[in-house]
């Protein structure tokens, strides 16, 4: 995208705010980040442009109404919602993740520490890599998730690493595998003293960063080994179409038990939390694993595709 171009979706986002929303410039400025004046010439720039007629004729401003639905509907604190209309699997993934990286800096950018709790998986670490660096070493980042492999290797699952080191704070790592071997070994691991410190400070988190995974054949935990394929059909049949963190979620939005229940060592995730869980997930094959995390109240938060958008609030 030319500056021009991220121009115009500034001035688009602005001219939504300020002619559809009806906040004040002061109030555009605090939530795009730019000075008053900075706000005031955007929205100029949106009416010179053409932009603004009895609509506003940008496919940002038509995100911006979705977004405002879902937190309508969901009660949502965050929600970014990225045009995808005639944009392929790997396009929405990148717009996503520049989206996500602007709502991660929004916490990371504060001069007051932060204990910023993080999950997994491919969407989680590509938003990481669109976020500059910050010099935050007050902040700390907290693993959610293990990510120790079988051999005892980190696996690349280790996405909070990323982050700590975009912004130059602390680290602390969940000293476990995703799943144990027995209930008997999971039992072992969770009782070690670093895991229980660690786990202290993930549920004294100021934002949780999650990603929202999807369940079949070809989702991450069975392509990379972490649950077979008997596991993945098992799942289906009992209606489960969404994971985070571990934790297997129904398209009803109710969380699903199932026999890796027993050897799950992540975080402990519960619906309607009081922490501001926000996730970033975006692409057909997520409809509705996104549908069922915000059916069952699991995050307060999200940035995704505006097709996804859709095919939520037509549920």
């Amino acid at each position: 995208m030319s500056k021009h171009d991220k121009k115009l979706d500034l001035a688009a986002r602005a001219a939504w705010m300020y002619y559809v929303a009806g906040e004040t410039q002061q109030d555009i400025a605090e939530k795009l980040g730019v000075s008053r004046q900075v706000a005031q010439r955007l929205v100029a720039l949106a009416a010179e442009q053409g932009l603004v007629s009895v609509n506003i004729t940008h496919p940002v401003a038509q995100c911006m109404s979705l977004a405002e639905q879902l937190k309508a509907r969901f009660n949502l604190s965050v929600c970014q919602v990225v045009p995808s209309d005639g944009v392929d699997n790997r396009g929405i993934y990148q717009m996503v993740a520049v989206a996500g990286a602007e709502v991660m800096a929004q916490t990371l950018k504060r001069s007051e520490p932060q204990i910023i709790a993080v999950g997994s998986g491919r969407m989680l670490r590509a938003t990481i890599d669109e976020l500059p660096e910050f010099d935050r070493p007050q902040h700390s980042c907290v693993s959610l998730i293990g990510a120790i492999a079988t051999d005892g290797s980190c696996t690349r699952y280790d996405v909070p690493l990323w982050m700590a080191e975009k912004t130059q704070g602390r680290y602390f790592i969940l000293p476990a595998p995703l799943f144990a071997d027995s209930a008997e070994d999971r039992t072992l691991w969770c009782n070690h003293r670093i895991y229980r410190t660690v786990t202290e400070k993930a549920a004294q988190a100021d934002v949780m960063f999650i990603g929202i995974g999807h369940i079949d054949t070809d989702c991450p935990l069975h392509a990379d080994g972490f649950i077979t394929g008997e596991q993945v059909a098992t799942l289906q049949a009992q209606h489960v179409v969404a994971e985070m963190l571990g934790h297997f979620i129904g398209e009803d939005g109710e969380r699903v038990s199932c026999e890796l229940d027993q050897r799950l060592t992540s975080v402990p995730l519960t619906p309607h939390s009081a922490c501001n869980i926000i996730a970033f997930c975006g692409g057909k094959e997520k409809h509705r694993a996104i549908a069922a995390a915000l059916k069952g109240g699991w995050i307060n938060g999200l940035v995704t595709d505006e097709a996804s958008a859709r095919a939520v609030l037509a549920g």
